[in-house]
């Protein structure tokens, strides 16, 4: 699904060049549940940035699903993030002035889906997430972990073949985070690949395989044990 070789990126600060990612090698099958992690400066954003083409490697391959990601102009790279990506963040990005399943329903407006079939379809992921009862409700009526399930589930309404989520719960509660991690388990248990970028070492713990970063390099690439004995369970 996500296959990067020899990947690097500097950026320029004044004089000097800072190199942020130094030759990063990276695959990850369709179907995975993976936590990214690492201190800050280790490279762990730059990397979910190019993953999530909001930013390009200076050198190095990326391709998602087979398909090269490399010189894309804004109006393609649009186009691959609405078909290929959802995102999710830590602090929910939601249109304050729009309901919830209004929320959900933007990345099909952005795909010209007409507006009884987004909504449909937007009630459909709301309720996914247990949020069907709130779906005329604004964010600010929202609780922080109701308004990160609206997040998820505007997310997956455009099905899309990767969930790209960047620290989903640093704004959340130690409950409230292992409900929303919970929740994150059962939709990468339907088989969607999922990255997720944390700082938690408890939440990484939730996923099936940990990667860690220091100085723009991998140091560590784990399968989470845990895991592995749930399988084994089975």
């Amino acid at each position: 699904m996500i296959e990067i070789k020899d990947l690097h990126k500097s950026y320029q600060t004044g004089s000097n060049s800072l190199h942020v990612l130094k030759g990063i090698d990276f695959n990850v099958q369709e179907g995975e549940l993976v936590s990214i992690m690492g201190s800050s400066g280790s490279g762990k954003s730059t990397l979910l940035n190019i993953l999530g083409m909001l930013d390009e490697a200076d050198s190095g391959s990326y391709f998602l699903d087979g398909i090269p990601i490399k010189n894309l102009n804004e109006k393609i790279a649009a186009q691959y993030r609405n078909k290929f990506l959802g995102f999710i963040f830590q602090s929910f990005n939601l249109i304050t002035y729009k309901n919830a399943v209004d929320n959900v329903a933007m990345p099909l407006y952005y795909q010209g889906v007409k507006r009884k079939e987004r909504l449909e379809k937007a009630m459909h992921y709301l309720s996914k997430v247990g949020l069907a009862d709130w779906a005329t409700h604004l964010p600010n009526e929202l609780s922080g972990g109701q308004k990160q399930r609206v997040a998820i589930a505007r997310a997956l309404a455009s099905e899309p073949k990767v969930l790209l989520a960047d620290e989903p719960t640093g704004a959340l509660d130690t409950k409230t985070s292992y409900e929303v991690m919970d929740l994150i388990q059962g939709i990468n248990d339907e088989g969607k690949t999922i990255l997720i970028v944390t700082h938690e070492p408890d939440i990484a713990d939730m996923t099936k395989r940990i990667v860690n970063l220091k100085d723009g390099v991998i140091i560590d690439d784990t399968i989470v044990v845990n895991q592995i004995k749930a399988l084994a369970n089975v």
